[in-house]
């Protein structure tokens, strides 16, 4: 058994490069092998959202806190809110992030392949959020 205490896991900000706007990242738990299951409590400001990206085993969101937006590629953008469950299956380009105005927190669970979790891609320019 492995209890990780709250807190004792630093919070980290979400890098530029994949990252628009302020992000929070709180790593919650990474399975060791052969286990290969990653999770991550993230918070965006308005306006802050992911990069386009894939994952090769897909993830799943649970939003947790305030009012997001999510889209996959060729669709529309979706509203998100507390107590929404989202997945993106493998390979699926999309991206997430928080509404205009308000703040937004989700647990991302995800499984590594080969040791990746995520590809990154292009930033979701300002046009793009704002369809």
């Amino acid at each position: 058994m492995d209890i990780k205490r709250s807190g004792s896991q630093p919070s980290g900000k979400g890098p530029s490069d994949y990252f628009t706007g302020t992000v929070r990242v709180d790593p919650l738990f990474k399975a060791t092998e052969p286990a290969r299951v990653v999770g991550a409590s993230v918070t965006f400001e308005p306006c802050a959202r992911t990069a386009w990206h894939t994952h090769p085993l897909g993830q799943t969101l649970i939003v947790t806190s305030g009012f997001g937006l999510v889209q996959h590629w060729g669709g529309r953008i979706e509203e998100i809110r507390p107590g929404d469950v989202v997945w993106f299956p493998p390979g699926e380009k999309h991206w997430h992030g928080a509404g205009p105005t308000t703040a937004m927190t989700h647990l991302a669970i995800q499984e590594a392949l080969d040791g990746k979790t995520v590809d990154w891609m292009e930033k979701v320019s300002d046009e793009q959020y704002a369809r």
